[in-house]
């Protein structure tokens, strides 16, 4: 059925095609000409400046894909699954549009490809990001300002397992020196995922099988309304903008359970979310003496979750477990800079400052349940203080770049209105980085980075509270969990074409998820996370180099860790390629193919199964003189994508089989009446903060 639908449809687009080249006029041959020689000279170039990897994508074979998560997965050390944006070998990724940061992967969706000038991707971010931070990509608009009305809609259909569907609509008005601007998305989404998990531990002196199967079905619908406005006169701006996301979610889990060698009990898990989200965030930005720049950025935040699970099983015995928690959160935060030249070199500094208060309201309503899996209700308050100042310059060929970040933090943890004093604490932290680079020539660069960060857990893991799974199966968060010490040395270079990444990582009290014995009454199994202490050692080798019409970019990478938890070695690596490639071809035809693979290996504490090679295929086409852009995209062609992995933590060893919806058809259409390039313009006042919660 899929092949099908995708057949009919390039089958219309071809009529489109041609039936749109009948009506077009002849013109001389010059000018044909000279639009062949454009599509096929201009390429995206990408080069290492520094330690940043730079795209120029106006102008380019990529400025017609479509989006900017269409442009995203051409670029080497990027990619995207779905619309969810990764740099390879890096974690804890921030992502800014025009000096402001993006609040969720929808805004590179909402954002044209026509309106890119460039990609800046910052292998080893300076002080005056938070330390968490492993990769910043900083996206530059084409910025046209244009007088009165302009506006984007953007359909996509997707085909999986399940339908699901998003609709984008922006309005823009801009008249004079100010820019008002209107965003609604509704975004319906429905996922299917099948597996199996199978324990086995030594209980009582004999081994034991804790077996479940899981049938899930995420049926969720968010919407988001965006409002907010612009002033830009001369070298002085200022911005604000309001935005409530709901969120609708219900859940079901249609599977089995079994203990050994006991009968199979059915089991059904419906849990139903409701969720919003406000957030107001305004900036200033003001250029004086020529030099001398200052910018402000503040964030506030607050949401709430309700949510409710009832595990039943029908065909026996066993009464219903209910639960229900409701999780508050809300965050102040501040951000102030001056940027200014010093000694021929670039001198920033400034604060960064937030407040965060957390709450988690757990009920367990089975009394029975209830023994072990007590309600409780966690609250936790955190400020932090830090000042930071970094100072760039060029010696002839050689870069530099050092910088520091000091930070305060006060925790505050407390369970059931008592204060945990094991968990509480305060701590000052100091954070050094270091990049040195040389440049050869303009196909020849090398950079070497040493950079210290002092990683928080997220506030989910956090939590002390415990969640029912099964008769025998726990899952919880951990509040002891310390912060991470983490060290990272970085070599980055590139030579006519080829790119070199490798990362050498030492983390102390970083956290990974074990399986262990729960105590009660009867056989339980919790998992939870933990801290751990790890060596990882990454390395890529890229190849991206345009060839006439086709623009390839081929990586191989290794990862190889030194993990020892409870007597046993987490050490196997994991070898893994991604091929992707983009077709340019004439009228405004482009096709993309990407294959890639991985071999087993071990990531913390999961050994990962093999997928040797998955296929995702697009084909898009552009109309009306560029104003309306039409893509069909297939993914996983050939179902081979592998989610399966083991883990063999404290005596138990867990074999886990999953089955996710990645192969399917999307359709996305983009139609855009005098687009709008750059809106709000602020940065992120606590983005570390904003991804915890």
């Amino acid at each position: 059925m899929n092949a099908k639908s995708f057949i009919v449809i390039l089958t219309l687009l071809l009529a489109i095609e041609t039936g749109q080249a009948q009506n077009q006029e002849h013109t001389d041959s010059l000018t044909r000409e000279l639009q062949e020689l454009i599509v096929t000279a201009d390429q995206s170039v990408t080069k290492l400046v520094g330690s940043t990897l730079v795209s120029d994508i106006a102008g380019s074979n990529l400025a017609d894909l479509g989006n900017a998560l269409d442009v995203l997965a051409r670029l080497p050390m990027i990619k995207v699954q779905d619309s969810a944006v990764s740099v390879i070998g890096k974690s804890n990724i921030e992502i800014y549009i025009d000096g402001r940061p993006i609040r969720d992967q929808q805004e590179l969706q909402h954002l044209l490809s026509s309106n890119l000038k460039k990609v800046e991707l910052l292998m080893a971010p300076g002080a005056e990001y938070e330390s968490t931070t492993g990769a910043v990509l900083k996206i530059t608009t084409r910025r046209k300002f244009v007088q009165g009305l302009s506006l984007t809609d953007q359909l996509n259909i997707q085909e999986r397992r399940k339908w699901s569907v998003m609709d984008y609509l922006g309005i823009d008005y801009r008249i004079g020196d100010w820019e008002i601007f209107l965003d609604g998305t509704i975004n319906h989404n429905n996922s299917l995922a099948k597996g199996t998990t199978v324990n086995t531990l030594l209980y009582d002196g004999k081994e034991t099988v804790v077996e479940s199967t899981q049938h899930n079905s995420y049926p969720i619908t968010t919407g988001i309304i965006k409002a907010g406005f612009n002033y830009t006169k001369n070298l002085q701006s200022f911005g604000a903008y309001y935005r409530y996301n709901p969120e609708r979610g219900d859940f079901n889990n249609s599977g089995t359970e079994r203990f050994d060698n006991n009968s199979v009990l059915h089991r059904e898990i419906d849990k139903r979310v409701r969720a919003h989200n406000h957030l107001v965030s305004l900036y200033y930005e003001n250029t004086f003496a020529d030099k001398y720049r200052l910018h402000f950025d503040g964030d506030f935040q607050q949401s709430e979750d309700n949510n409710s699970s009832v595990t039943k099983y029908p065909e026996s015995v066993n009464p219903d477990v209910n639960s229900t928690d409701r999780r508050k959160s809300t965050l102040w935060a501040g951000k102030l800079y001056l940027n200014f030249p010093l000694y021929e070199g670039n001198f920033t500094v400034g604060t960064q400052d937030s407040y965060t208060h957390t709450s988690l309201d757990y009920r367990m309503l089975n009394a029975q349940i209830g023994e072990y899996i007590p309600s409780s209700l966690t609250d936790a308050r955190q400020t932090s203080a830090a000042l930071f100042a970094s100072w760039a310059r060029m010696f002839g060929n050689f870069s530099l770049s050092v910088g520091a970040r000091y930070e305060y933090v006060n925790y505050d943890f407390k369970v059931n209105d008592r204060r945990d004093e094991d968990v509480s604490r305060r701590y000052h932290l100091l954070t050094p980085d270091l990049s040195l680079g040389y440049f050869f020539n303009d196909d020849t660069q090398l950079s070497l980075t040493y950079k210290v960060a002092t990683v928080k857990p997220p506030y989910s893991q956090l939590t002390g509270s415990l969640t029912y799974v099964g008769l025998h199966e726990i899952e919880g968060g951990n509040p002891a969990l310390q912060d991470e010490k983490l060290h990272n040395i970085q070599l980055f270079g590139t030579w006519k074409g080829f790119m070199l990444q490798t990362d050498f990582i030492r983390s102390l009290d970083t956290y990974a998820y074990v399986k262990q014995p729960y105590p009660a009454a009867d056989l339980q199994l919790l998992m939870h996370p933990v801290n751990i202490d790890v060596s990882a050692l990454s390395l890529y080798l890229i190849w991206n180099k345009p060839v006439h019409r086709w623009t390839p970019n081929l990586t191989f990478g290794l990862y190889r860790q030194w993990l020892r938890l409870d007597n046993t070695h987490y050490n196997k690596p994991i070898f893994s390629y991604y091929f992707d490639n983009i077709f340019s071809l004439p009228h405004g035809w482009t096709v993309t193919a990407d294959i890639s693979g991985r071999t087993a290996g071990d990531m913390h504490t999961n050994c990962f199964s093999t997928t040797w090679f998955t296929m995702n295929v697009s084909v898009g086409k552009t109309f009306l003189n560029k104003s309306l852009t039409v893509r069909l995209s297939a993914t996983d062609i050939f179902n081979t994508s592998n989610n399966d992995w083991t883990m063999n933590t404290y005596g138990i060893f867990v074999d886990k089989r999953q089955s996710y919806d990645q192969r399917g058809i999307s359709l996305n259409l983009i139609y855009n009446f005098q687009p709008r390039k750059s809106r709000y313009k602020g940065t992120s006042a606590a983005e570390a903060e904003l991804k915890r919660l």
